[in-house]
């Protein structure tokens, strides 16, 4: 099925490139590769719009599946017709091909069913036509049968409404036009369980809560559903049921008589207990998938700013895992990450060994030679910060907070189990806490990206679209800062466009058995690594030093001869092209367009050559909590403290300001103007200096500004 005129409409994209994204990814290419490496096919579309047009694809796909299974289910039944079946292939969505099937859907025994079965089915085709000389009673009294269960008229009228109210519920029109009255008017109220409220005291500010459902926000959607799946709130959503019957009446009401008065009692009944209720599940489906996708969309974001957080890059690291009664888990790291040394210090309550601690970690800073200090943000992470700055190194040696949230679920993890095998936790977590310094992306690869701590209400939302979000999240991040092939861990190298687990084993097995690569071109003497394979990855794996420099570059094997062409073009080597800007500035690109690379790539490839390999990642910038606030008592209303994103809602962002609980810029306090979303004016991980408002001690709560 050809899905690219219709996706080019609703994104309002040229048609051609949206069918050569479409053959891309069912020819197995991935949202990465396609962004970077096919740009004159897709007229440099970018990854968001080719992952919506993969999604989109999806969504068609399912709708199609479902048109088809509900085409055989009505043939089988003898009732497909040639109308029929025109308007089935003519609904655009799910909910118009579920309204369409309603009416022939197999059901369960229903009141409708059964007055069906009574034999009073001509009894309400007559009523439904509300002739004025329909002598109603009459009528009804001919239905009148004691075998069937129809002992008087009024019985017989009574099913036969039965029959009309599920006509109204199956009724295309009506399900359209309510469900339309519903998305825009429908209220969401929410109040307290009966004798719940002491327990639920959490969501006290749902108590006696309403709002237009459509326009709540997600984290008070997530919020109340969570709630009410908790057992503490009760929901409710509803509209003014006069207008809804009124919606009805000018579809069903055709006259003014006693047959349009039973006919009103049945569209009346149909509203109540079968079209409302049924509508209202699906506004309820409806705000809850729109909900979960506005978190899922913040949490993305997060986690691409957290994977793409400054690195040190490769030195030699002295880690702290801090801890009061258990002590400071210690591990010292050479360049690349590996485990040399690691012991505990007590430098805190209760062992208060503070001097022999300070003489300790002076010791290892000579002995390994320590370039940086890495410590845990978590409990006693600001009381050991403190510490380390009392100690006089002999260089210049920068302590940085790292935070450390995942880094326990890392540690109990089988991926550190098999690293680490004859190491507790508390190394694993310290070892986890220093290399997440030296490099971010490739430490947090490792954990799964729920863990990680910077989302809003993620065990409240789809986790399939979850998952699936993150991962889009990490496999594209991995891909635009590359990955050197030689000390690449198995889980950095499977978010490889083209990679995946079972290639990564088998990556790291042949580095391990053969020692390093030397080429890119080496990657195909790799066990499954098929030309397919090539293709997709090879552009993003780097090789640092390589024979032929390309190979430690963003240029793409299959265009390693253009390059070469510049270069013979210009009587000059490869080093040359990128050592001397002048010599690239003199190119120009337009004389080596050829049937297979455009424009778009050949300005990759000469902006590649002017900074080839280069960590695209900002430097990472060093910070200190401001001194003498340790703890939440040290926070007084009025003061301006450094502080650092640690997560980013709908509603605000977190701040770390070193006192073991994070306080809350809410987002009216974020400018001294309207801010509709916050990373509009935050980032993760950014530095601030903030203002204090206000200071809960007992909730553990601090309310912090932006404003001036």
């Amino acid at each position: 099925m050809d899905y690219s005129n219709k996706i080019s409409r609703e994104l309002n994209l040229p048609e051609e490139n949206v069918k050569n994204t479409i053959d891309l990814l069912n020819n197995g290419a991935s949202v990465p590769f396609i962004a970077r490496y096919r740009k004159e096919m897709t007229a440099s579309l970018d990854e968001v719009l080719i992952a919506k047009i993969r999604d989109r694809v999806q969504q068609l796909k399912e709708i199609d599946k479902r048109r088809e299974s509900i085409l055989n289910s009505i043939e089988k039944q003898d009732k497909l017709t040639k109308e029929l079946e025109e308007q089935i292939y003519n609904a655009e969505s799910l909910s118009e091909l579920e309204d369409i099937y309603l009416p022939y859907k197999p059901k369960r025994k229903t009141r409708a069913s059964i007055a069906i079965s009574k034999g009073l089915e001509p009894l309400a085709k007559q009523l439904i036509l509300q002739y004025d000389n329909f002598n109603v009673i009459s009528k009804a009294s001919e239905y009148i049968n004691k075998e069937k269960k129809v002992p008087t008229a009024e019985d017989a009228l009574s099913g036969a409404r039965d029959i009309i109210a599920e006509w109204v519920n199956e009724n295309k029109r009506a399900r359209q036009n309510i469900r339309n009255l519903f998305k825009k008017e429908a209220v969401i109220t929410s109040e307290p369980v009966k004798n719940k409220e002491l327990e639920g005291i959490k969501y006290e500010q749902y108590f006696d809560y309403k709002e237009k459902s459509m326009h709540a926000p997600s984290h008070r959607i997530l919020a109340m559903f969570r709630g009410e799946n908790e057992g503490f709130l009760k929901l409710n959503i509803d509209v003014s049921e006069a207008d809804a019957i009124l919606i009805l009446k000018k579809i069903f009401i055709k006259a003014e008589n006693l047959s349009s008065a039973q006919v009103l009692l049945a569209v009346k009944d149909g509203y109540k207990r079968l079209l409302k209720p049924s509508i209202v599940t699906e506004l309820r489906s409806f705000i809850k998938e729109k909900a979960d996708k506005y978190a899922i969309k913040i949490f993305a974001e997060n986690l691409r700013q957290l994977l793409l957080a400054p690195p040190l890059g490769q030195k030699r690291i002295l880690a702290i895992d801090p801890g009061f009664r258990t002590g400071c888990k210690i591990v010292c790291l050479n360049s690349q990450g590996k485990l040399l040394h690691n012991e505990t210090i007590y430098p805190h309550q209760p062992q208060n060994m503070v001097k022999e601690s300070m003489n300790k970690i002076l010791s290892l800073v000579n002995a390994y030679n320590i370039e940086a200090i890495a410590i845990g943000n978590g409990t006693a992470g600001r009381e050991t910060e403190n510490l380390i700055r009392k100690i006089r190194f002999d260089k210049d040696i920068k302590a940085v907070m790292v935070n450390e949230s995942g880094a326990s679920v890392y540690s109990a993890s089988d991926v550190a189990r098999e690293e680490f095998p004859d190491y507790d936790v508390t190394v694993r977590g310290a070892v986890s806490i220093g290399r997440r310094l030296m490099d971010p992306l490739a430490e947090l690869v490792k954990i799964d990206p729920k863990s990680i701590g910077v989302g809003q209400y993620q065990h409240d939302v789809n986790q399939n679209l979850l998952q699936k979000s993150l991962n889009d999240v990490v496999e594209s991040c991995v891909n635009l800062v590359g990955v050197e092939i030689n000390t690449a861990s198995k889980e950095l190298l499977t978010y490889v466009s083209g990679v995946g687990p079972s290639l990564a084993k088998n990556i790291v097995d042949y580095r391990n058995n053969n020692g390093a690569f030397q080429s890119r071109e080496e990657l195909k003497k790799v066990p499954r690594f098929g030309a397919k394979a090539f293709e997709q990855a090879a552009g993003f794996l780097r090789i640092q030093n390589a024979e032929n420099i390309l190979d430690s570059t963003a240029v793409h094997p299959e265009s390693y001869y253009i390059v070469y062409n510049i270069a013979r073009e210009n009587n000059s080597s490869l080093e040359d092209l990128i050592k001397n800007e002048d010599l690239r500035n003199k190119i120009n690109i337009n004389d080596f367009v050829d049937d297979k690379v455009g424009i778009p790539t050949l300005k990759d490839i000469i902006s590649e050559l002017a900074k080839p390999g280069r960590d695209p990642r900002k430097k990472i910038e060093f910070f200190e909590f401001t001194k003498g606030v340790n703890k939440i008592q040290d926070v007084k209303p009025g003061m301006r403290l450094n502080g650092i994103v640690t997560n980013i809602t709908a509603f605000g962002a977190f701040v770390d300001i070193g006192v073991h609980q994070d306080g809350l810029i809410h987002i009216s306090q974020m400018a001294d103007r309207f801010v509709k979303d916050p990373n509009e004016i935050v980032k993760l991980n950014q530095k601030l200096k903030v203002k204090v408002i206000s200071v809960d001690v007992d909730r553990k709560r601090i309310q912090l500004s932006l404003k001036e």
